[in-house]
C-alpha cells in the first residue's frame, strides 16, 4: 500500500542536519526510509515544489531535486481538485483552517486509500472532516 509522504517528512529526512534531530524525528526518517526500501513512499507534485521551495543555495537545490527524482508523482486527477474544495468548506465549517495544498494531498489520499505520513499536527484536525486516513508509525527507539 502506498503511503503519501507529506513535506514535513521529506524535509525532515532531507533538509535537516543529523545532529539537530530529535529521537522522534530520527524514527520519522527510519519510518520513511523503510517505505522508501518497499517501495510504498508517494508523492505528488505540489508536495515536491514545497520540499523545493525556499531553498536558497543552488547545490542543495539541485541535490534536492536530484534525490527526489527517483520518486514519480502520484497522478492528480481532476476530480482531486473538486474534492479537495469540498474538503476546504467541510474543515471550515468546523472552523478548521487548512491550505489548499494540504486539502489537495487529502483528496488525493482519501481517493487512493492511501494513508498520509505527515508530522504537519493540522492533519489530525483535518481527518475529523475529511474522508482520509493518516499513516502512524511504530516510533523505535533510537540510540
Amino acid at each position: 500500500m502506498t503511503v503519501l509522504v507529506d513535506t514535513s517528512i521529506w524535509s525532515l529526512a532531507l533538509r535537516r542536519r543529523s545532529s539537530t534531530l530529535s529521537p522522534v524525528d530520527s524514527a520519522h526518517i527510519l519510518e520513511l526510509t523503510t517505505l522508501v526500501r518497499t517501495g510504498r513512499a508517494g508523492l505528488i507534485g505540489p508536495i515536491r515544489q514545497e520540499v523545493l521551495s525556499g531553498v536558497r543555495d543552488a547545490a542543495q537545490f539541485t541535490r534536492l531535486r536530484d534525490r527526489l527524482s527517483a520518486f514519480a508523482d502520484l497522478a492528480i486527477e481532476d476530480t482531486d481538485y473538486l474534492r479537495a474544495a469540498e474538503a476546504f468548506n467541510a474543515c471550515r465549517r468546523h472552523g478548521v483552517s487548512g491550505s489548499t495544498v494540504d486539502m489537495l494531498i487529502c483528496a488525493v489520499a482519501g481517493r487512493l486509500e492511501a494513508p498520509v505520513f505527515t508530522t504537519d499536527g493540522d492533519f489530525t484536525h483535518y481527518a475529523k472532516h475529511v474522508a482520509f486516513r493518516l499513516h502512524h508509525p511504530r516510533i523505535r527507539a533510537v540510540r
